[in-house]
């Protein structure tokens, strides 16, 4: 992976950089005169290229009203005896404690030290200096400052980077079932993360640094997180398409075109020859080459994250496409059961929906159940289709089906489930089912599940064997099975969801004929 350094811009008009937001410094002190000589001291201060912003406060109520109105206050000078001897040791604790905030840094600046004595100040109060200002000389102001400001920045730098890592490692444990929401904080928390490398303080000062991250799609190119003036938004969005052309035609290699802006890096997404994305960054002041590195090797990280994602969903499409073949290998045997096949898996997500299980086990669950008569192709025709009631040997046979369908599916780890509910779905509650005789819940939950939606499906459809019940009928059947042959809690939730009308579509379907039950699945 390689950083490009862009060109100045000649291609697209753009905005010239935004003016550094000024460090913000709060004097608070009830001397008008110290306040105005702090003033003119600091005069034309400036700190990593960004000037001074003096707030000044005649008492701690003053300070308050400043501190609503200004939460990214970096450094305040305060004074001990104001309205009382201890107003300035009140103000320290009340932006510590009431506020919560740990990173401004605090000094304190005292006429009179004897009131307030430094050793018990620094003992017993949150502050980062102590001052008698009779000490404060133009040279110790401006040192006092910039060391204050520093610490500042730094706190600002690790504070930024921990809500970015955090934001990273809370999507990372289910990087492997991202959703497109997920996988855009995803990219959100990387962006964060390299804004902070590149030493940006505090979320309100974003202008001072603008950045994306960018995957490519084949031939598209979609912006997945934006920051500061390439945030998304509608006068925004011009220029994050014009920037994403031109960062795409770095990432294949052709020399760097005119329009990026000064001092703007271009960052391949890469995992070994394939370029994933890039990101991109405008830094509103050098990089040194560890930030380089650090922005790097987070970019590798993202990269590996996208890759992994993208490997995941693969894996997941092949599974997909395994249920799909599968199914119609069971339909192009019986066209009735690929109908009920699709319904099937309706019942299934509807039912473990009502149950409350979450979504990933609902999808899983109801994809599965497609699978649960696969064996049925190990069936012979003459006793598969035969019209009327089967002899007790054909009935033997037929029962096979489930020890054919595990048997079928159990070369294929990630069909797993499927291969549960092809062998078990023909267990009963009280033990009396086959092929393994399980009673309760040494059935597997989800066998348990289908059972109540297959039997009541078969019931409801027009078979070789037997004509379709009337609902009402199927209905009574299942209820008259709960506690026998169907678990109680799940029965009685399918019940409710019967109740409820949130079945009559699947339950017209049955009654429809096989080819247009097919077209309408």
């Amino acid at each position: 992976m390689k950083i490009v350094r862009s060109s100045p811009t000649t291609e697209i008009p753009v905005d010239a950089l935004p003016r550094p937001n000024p460090w913000k410094l709060l004097v608070v002190d009830d001397e008008v005169d110290v306040r105005r000589l702090t003033s003119i001291n600091l005069r034309g201060f400036e700190f990593q290229g960004r000037p001074l912003q003096l707030l000044e406060a005649a008492s701690v109520a003053q300070a308050k009203t400043l501190l609503d109105a200004h939460p990214d206050i970096a450094v305040a000078l305060i004074d001990v005896v104001m309205e009382s001897d201890d107003a300035g040791l009140k103000l320290v604790e009340h932006i510590r404690r009431e506020r919560g905030n740990v990173i401004m840094r605090l000094v304190i600046r005292t006429g009179q030290p004897g009131v307030a004595p430094e050793h018990y100040v620094i003992d017993n109060y949150d502050i980062d200096d102590y001052r008698d200002k009779t000490e404060l000389t133009v040279q110790k102001l401006y040192t006092t400052v910039r060391l204050a400001l520093k610490g500042y920045r730094d706190l600002q730098t690790i504070e930024l980077n921990r809500a970015g890592l955090s934001r990273i490692l809370a999507v990372t444990p289910d990087l492997y079932n991202l959703h497109r929401d997920k996988l855009e904080e995803y990219f959100q928390g990387v962006l964060m993360q390299l804004i902070g490398i590149c030493k940006l303080g505090h979320s309100g000062m974003i202008s001072t640094i603008d950045g994306m991250v960018l995957t490519v799609e084949g031939h598209d190119i979609q912006i997945r997180a934006g920051a500061g003036d390439l945030a998304a938004g509608e006068q925004t969005d011009l220029r994050r398409q014009q920037i994403a052309e031109l960062c795409a035609r770095v990432v294949k290699g052709e020399p760097v075109p005119e329009g990026l802006r000064d001092g703007a890096l271009v960052v391949p997404l890469r995992v070994h020859d394939a370029v994933f994305g890039f990101v991109y960054l405008e830094s509103a002041e050098a990089l040194s080459r560890s930030d380089r590195e650090l922005i790097q090797i987070l970019a590798n990280q993202c990269a590996a994250g996208l890759d992994n994602y993208r490997l995941h969903h693969s894996l997941e499409e092949s599974y997909e496409e395994a249920i799909d073949m599968l199914g119609q290998v069971a339909e192009f045997k019986d066209s009735a059961t690929g109908a009920h096949i699709l319904r099937i898996q309706e019942y299934t997500r509807r039912l473990s929906l009502a149950l409350g299980l979450p979504p990933d086990k609902v999808e899983l669950y109801s994809k599965a159940s497609r699978l649960h008569d696969i064996g049925k192709v190990g069936i012979a025709d003459v006793v598969l289709r035969k019209p009327g009631k089967l002899a007790p040997d054909e009935r033997k046979i037929m029962e096979r089906h489930s020890e054919i369908g595990d048997t079928i599916l159990k070369r294929a780890p990630s069909l797993a489930v499927a291969r549960v509910v092809a062998r078990s779905h023909h267990e009963r509650w009280d033990g009396t089912g086959y092929p393994d005789a399980t009673a309760g819940t040494d059935t597997p939950y989800v066998a348990r599940l289908v059972a109540v939606v297959d039997v009541f499906d078969a019931l409801i459809s027009t078979r070789p064997y037997k004509g379709a019940w009337q609902i009402d009928q199927a209905i009574q059947e299942i209820r008259s099975e709960i506690g026998t042959h169907f678990d109680p809690e799940i029965a009685n939730t399918f019940l409710a969801l019967y109740e409820r009308g949130e079945l009559a579509d699947l339950i017209a379907m049955a009654a429809q004929p096989a080819s247009a039950q097919l077209q309408t699945g």
